[in-house]
């Protein structure tokens, strides 16, 4: 029973010393460029009602949500997802407010999966919600943001892969598909499982061209000039004025000078149902899977009483600091702590502690009863600039 007390849950863990430094001040470094665009931080309780996040708000599974009881009887979970609990929030407090709304995050989400491939079931989060604009600017606006946050944040080989949902959904519906099909259409062609795809929609009996149309996504990535072959697949004017966004986008993208950060993918569609347009994945070298997503949800606040268009992204904190802690490239950290170590003038060592800590100095006051060599260790162990021996 004692060494089990000692020990985390499976899919969570501690984290502490210069690996926690490190991650304070990348959510620092990332955190100054969403603030400098002018988004206001909010906080979400950490734990909600279950409708907040149920299958027809369109988040996350069921089966993967940590699901509790209070008092009352009411299921309560803890937040796997925090754009669902802005929407809640904006339509609570901001119902009238007819200007944009720009909001940023952070904290932590949970998600109660068994396959976890090296995932954590806890995870800190950073993210932007910009809500009540539905104008490519809007959408450029986020895209630009992430690019300069990485940066912001000490990354710098990254791309940034941007995909429109309408232009799937509008091939699903000239094919006629119903709900279950393009659902299971979604996970073949998210799984870039082609034969898959394709055998699915041969027994579906889809005409001939439609077939063609979709199978063809999943050929549509690459460079600016893969929207021009988006254009002559897509069979549907819901899907072309898909990729006309798309074009706008990029080119006020060439505007604030991100351009060379992105890259197309059609056949990004996104597991969270809620999306409606423009989405995006961040990836970079040594991470296994997107540092960050997010993508247009126009149709969210409307199910919490608030009809506006909105668009934001989430940048999982412990997967970049990972890929920069691997490409050796964490941002220097500022080290200004001293240990104080005196013998037996107690009055005279905490004046010294008191003038150093005044010039802004972390000042750790210890009595030496060691070699002096123990306490040098220990500073080089805990990340501590200085012994000051009185």
């Amino acid at each position: 029973m004692g060494k089990r007390l000692v020990h985390t849950p499976e899919g969570v863990r501690d984290i502490y010393g210069k690996e926690y430094a490190n991650k304070q001040n990348i959510q620092k470094l990332f955190g100054e460029i969403l603030h400098r665009y002018g988004y206001q931080a909010i906080q979400t309780p950490t734990f909600e009602f279950f409708d907040v996040f149920s299958r027809e708000i369109g988040t996350t599974p069921s089966k993967e949500l940590y699901k509790f009881f209070d008092k009352e009887g009411n299921t309560l979970v803890l937040r796997p997802d925090f754009t669902p609990s802005i929407a809640r929030c904006a339509a609570k407090y901001f119902m009238d407010e007819t200007i944009p709304l720009r909001f940023c995050y952070s904290g932590n989400n949970f998600i109660n999966t068994s396959d976890l491939q090296g995932k954590l079931k806890e995870t800190t989060q950073m993210g932007a919600e910009l809500l009540g604009d539905a104008s490519p600017e809007a959408d450029a606006e986020m895209l630009a943001m992430l690019v300069e946050a990485l940066r912001n944040a000490g990354l710098q080989e990254f791309q940034v892969s941007v995909g429109q949902i309408e232009y799937f959904k509008g091939l699903c519906a000239n094919a006629a598909l119903d709900e279950e099909t393009e659902l299971a259409l979604r996970e073949f062609i998210s799984n870039r499982n082609e034969f898959g795809a394709q055998e699915l929609l041969l027994e579906k009996n889809i005409p001939a061209d439609s077939v063609k149309a979709l199978l063809s996504v999943n050929s549509l990535f690459g460079t600016y000039d893969i929207l021009d072959k988006a254009l002559a697949c897509a069979d549907n004017q819901r899907s072309r004025n898909a990729i006309m966004h798309l074009k706008q986008v990029y080119e006020l993208l060439k505007v604030y000078g991100v351009d060379q950060y992105i890259s197309f993918d059609l056949a990004m569609v996104s597991k969270y149902n809620y999306y409606t347009g423009i989405i995006f994945s961040a990836y970079t070298y040594q991470a296994g899977s997107a540092i960050a997503k997010g993508g247009r949800y126009d149709n969210l606040l409307e199910k919490f009483g608030k009809p506006a268009p909105a668009t934001g992204f989430v940048v999982m904190i412990d997967d970049l600091v990972s890929a920069l802690t691997r490409q050796k490239c964490c941002p220097a950290l500022e080290n200004n702590t001293i240990l104080l170590v005196y013998t037996d003038d107690f009055d005279k060592a905490v004046a010294e502690a008191r003038a150093y800590r005044a010039q802004n100095y972390a000042t750790v006051l210890m009595k030496q009863e060691q070699p002096r060599t123990h306490y040098t260790e220990f500073a080089e162990k805990h990340h501590i600039s200085q012994v000051i021996f009185l």
